[in-house]
């Protein structure tokens, strides 16, 4: 029998909780050791658990410049930085991906809700989710963790 403490113990834990990255074959693939060992562990619970990185705390929710953003796990440019607007969400966000192929999304039927997951269609690393909930044109926002993207400057899609 669950008694409150355990039940709310188990409700706090909710946010914590990840899986592993897609299912499937994806162009650049690594043992999970050596994913950590490229990646670090913070960038390894983002990418390749599908954890989430905590709001306004990537340095890139700021980046303004001309560039694009890759993916970390592999640098298979991700989003444009013409893409990039300010939601107010704490993380970066972009109405659309660089183009059609660079981003795969699955069904996400974690915390009690169904949401579309995105991740970088080279090596399948968790990037985030998209909502409809952008501006025009699309009317997509792609909410992206930053701590799985790298940003390079001047570089244009």
């Amino acid at each position: 029998m669950t008694d409150r403490r355990s039940f709310i113990g188990a409700l706090a834990a909710l946010p914590f909780l990840t899986a592993a990255a897609p299912a499937g074959r994806f162009a650049v693939s690594f043992t999970p050791a050596e994913w950590q060992r490229r990646l670090g562990k913070d960038a390894y619970a983002v990418l390749r658990e599908e954890a989430t990185e905590r709001p306004f705390t990537s340095p890139l929710n700021k980046e303004k410049r001309a560039g694009v953003f890759a993916c970390r796990g592999c640098a298979l440019p991700l989003f444009s930085s013409a893409h990039k607007f300010e939601s107010g969400t704490g993380w970066p966000s972009f109405w659309q991906p660089i183009n059609k192929t660079a981003i795969g999304s699955t069904e996400d039927r974690s915390l009690f809700m169904v949401r579309t997951e995105v991740h970088c269609s080279r090596c399948g690393g968790h990037q985030g989710h998209v909502f409809d909930d952008g501006p025009k044109p699309t009317g997509l926002r792609y909410c992206i963790n930053g701590l799985v993207l790298q940003f390079i400057l001047g570089k244009t899609a």
